[in-house]
């Protein structure tokens, strides 16, 4: 039954419509009426859970200089508190088959088995070596979007990725020179090229790149690892950073995606396999080589959902901090549909914990 105009019945979540919790007089048409006795559930809010208890886990093991002991424990962590998110989520991308770490295993369900059918992608620490040497930028994260949509991108763990805010689209791309994209975008943007920042992870393979950024004009922004948190950076609103470029992890780059569906970015890819096998692999699984991915490729959904804590701290979100009875995490969640962009700070009980 849908109230007129004038009373709204709100229901309990998990009654069967018959019974009400309470009427207000409220003036509210059919439709309003409808999105509150049918509430639009932020999937986000739940899954932050698991990336709390991932970067929380980790803490015991940042600057211990064993990468593979803080992922392990960030694994377990994150693995027990998805167990109880009602969602049925299938791991299209997990994060450590490449440097034969623990891992939440490509294929893996996780959840409750009821509610929403998603795909998700997982790392329970991105920057796992960041971690170990006690380094900022690590965080913990999830991404989810609705069943079938994330492209499987798994038999081949690098791709070569740009990443921009809103005015990139249409205007930078993949196959064009950096410096006619570092040009193009200052111009849509109205900046002049000397201010404008590149993120670029810092590698060997990068040290090309890296001399023509700094030819055209711009500044870099040299990240030891993580280009998750890079790539929103270079997306989001009000950062330093204009651009995030370069080859990184495939399912980094996936994940990146959901977050830039909700942020409105662009973002673009393309599958950098090192060895033969991973090409041969990837055919058989369907992928393209020599292809550019946009970012509805990468995501074929505007249901995305993508929940980062801070492990250490970093540009995105602060790290884990212990204060007296409590540990503090910072996160964010980002909602594709909505566009919303939540920052989450939670106290947490120490002693339940330890």
């Amino acid at each position: 039954m849908l109230p007129n105009a004038k009373e709204l019945l709100f229901f309990h979540p998990r009654s069967t419509g018959a019974e009400h919790v309470a009427r207000y007089p409220w003036g509210v048409n059919n439709e309003s009426a409808t999105q509150f006795l049918h509430p639009d559930r932020n999937l986000g809010m739940e899954l932050v859970r698991a990336t709390e208890a991932a970067a929380i886990r980790a803490v015991p093991f940042i600057g211990k200089g064993d990468k593979n002991a803080a992922d392990g424990a960030a694994v377990d962590a994150m693995r027990k508190f998805l167990g109880t998110v009602d969602f049925d989520g299938v791991v299209v991308i997990g994060e450590g088959e490449k440097d034969k770490a623990p891992m939440l295993f490509n294929g893996e369900h996780v959840g409750t088995g009821v509610g929403p059918s998603c795909d998700i992608a997982v790392d329970p620490i991105d920057g796992t070596s960041l971690t170990a040497a006690g380094r900022q930028n690590a965080i913990s994260m999830i991404a989810a979007s609705d069943r079938g949509s994330m492209l499987d991108a798994s038999t081949v763990f690098y791709m070569q990725k740009l990443v921009t805010g809103a005015e990139g689209r249409g205007v930078v791309d993949i196959n064009q020179s950096i410096g006619d994209n570092i040009r193009e975008l200052a111009k849509k943007k109205g900046k002049e090229v000397g201010q404008m920042v590149v993120a670029v992870l810092d590698r060997p393979r990068h040290e090309g790149l890296i001399e023509e950024i700094r030819a055209a004009g711009a500044g870099t922004r040299l990240m030891l690892d993580g280009d998750v948190a890079g790539g929103i950076n270079a997306a989001m609103y009000g950062t330093r950073i204009d651009i995030c470029v370069g080859t990184g992890g495939s399912p980094e780059g996936v994940a990146t995606a959901c977050a830039i569906r909700a942020l409105g970015g662009h973002i673009q890819g393309i599958l950098a396999p090192k060895v033969e096998s991973e090409r041969t692999n990837g055919l058989a699984a369907g992928l393209k080589f020599d292809y550019v991915y946009e970012a509805d490729e990468l995501v074929n959904s505007d249901n995305t959902f993508f929940v980062a804590t801070g492990v250490t701290d970093g540009g995105l979100v602060a790290g884990v901090r212990r204060l007296g009875p409590i540990i503090r995490t910072e996160s964010i969640v980002l909602r594709g549909r909505s566009g919303t962009i939540r920052r989450v700070t939670a106290d947490h009980v120490a002693d339940k914990w330890l």
